[in-house]
This record gives structure tokens, sequence and C-alpha cells, in this order.
């Protein structure tokens, strides 16, 4: 055996743990710090903890609260897409059909879906709003994610 190659071997060596539990054991290094020992690690003991030295659970959490917060905020411009507040104005209809809505007092879309649950008629029934207009009002309020309402769907000439 080689001569001064080997480490010195402490066979009084003290193990002290975070939690303050400490006992001997033979090592190479006279002192060993620990973070965990059978007395309070979460296997041996039965208590409901997480044991995380490296940040990972918390790293988990960010991501979790990360995920959550995204999901409010699609769910939050979706119910503000489909709003009955949303002005007629923004639906992209022509100039001519937005004025003659606003003229008989309709300038949200809520309004405009109060009339189609009356039926079609409660629209045709406004001056300068026809059929193609009706048509083109339907299509852009699907187009938005709005439903129409059933009495609105039946045609009547």
């Amino acid at each position: 055996m080689k001569k001064d190659i080997h480490p010195k071997y402490y066979l009084e060596a003290r193990v002290v743990c975070a939690c303050g539990n400490s006992w001997t054991t033979g090592s190479t290094q006279p002192e060993i710090r620990t973070d965990v020992c059978s007395k309070c690690h979460p296997f041996y003991t039965g208590e409901q903890r997480i044991v995380d030295t490296e940040g990972q659970v918390d790293r988990f959490y960010r991501k979790l609260q990360a995920r959550q917060e995204y999901i409010q905020n699609v769910e939050a411009r979706q119910a503000a897409r489909v709003s009955p507040e949303r002005l007629v104005v923004d639906l992209g209809l022509s100039k001519r059909v937005v004025d003659v809505l606003e003229k008989a007092g309709i300038t949200n879309v809520g309004q405009v879906l109060e009339r189609l649950e009356k039926g079609e008629a409660a629209l045709l029934g406004i001056e300068g709003f026809g059929r193609k207009s009706l048509a083109d009002l339907k299509k852009s309020l699907r187009k938005y994610g709005y439903t129409i309402p059933e009495a609105a769907e039946e045609i009547t000439v």
C-alpha cells in the first residue's frame, strides 16, 4: 500500500442535521452537515411536508400560477368579445347600416339581440334597414361569437 495517498479517517466524525439532531459515525471528514435526517424526513416521520432544497416546487408553483393567469386572461378576452355592451360600430358593418341603427336608438349589440328576440320583423321594421342589412348583421354577429336568438332564425317573408 502506498504511503500518504489515503485521506485521514475519523472514527468519531460528527453528523449534524438542520433539525438539530446529531450522531457520530466514521468518515473522512471530521464534521458533516446535512439538511434532512431520519428524525425529520417526511418518509420516516409520516408528516405531510415538501422537502425542497433546490427550489423545484417553487418553480412548479410559479409555472402553475402563470398558466392559471393565462387561462383567466383568455377567458376574460373571450367574455369581452361577446359582451352585450360592444358597440354596433365595432361589428364591421357598412356606415349606412350603422347610421340607420343609431338613428333608431340601437347603439350596442345587446339592443340588437333584444330586437332579434322579438323576431326579424322588429329590425326589418326600421326605416332603411332591409334584408341585406339584416343578413350582414347576423353574419357579423356570428363571426364575433354571438348566438342569434331562435326567433330571428326563422325566415319570414
